[in-house]
């Protein structure tokens, strides 16, 4: 199963600090609102939920 990040909408504050730290280039900022994954480019690595100041980021796991 594809392991994949998931940000919650929310509590995104589109600060931009897992868009600096995905080296796949797979989040980016969506209108300036909140992040939104690529889940085809993200590998699952889980870097950018570590990073995330207000826990907006999730790992996940399925295809969803």
């Amino acid at each position: 199963m594809k392991r994949f990040a998931l940000v919650n909408e929310d509590r995104c504050v589109s600060c931009g600090a897992c868009t600096q730290v995905c080296q796949r280039q797979a989040i980016s900022i969506y209108k300036g609102c909140f992040a939104r994954v690529d889940r085809e480019r993200c590998v699952g690595c889980g870097i950018c939920a570590k990073v995330c100041p207000f826990g907006a980021i999730t790992m996940k796991e399925g295809d969803e």
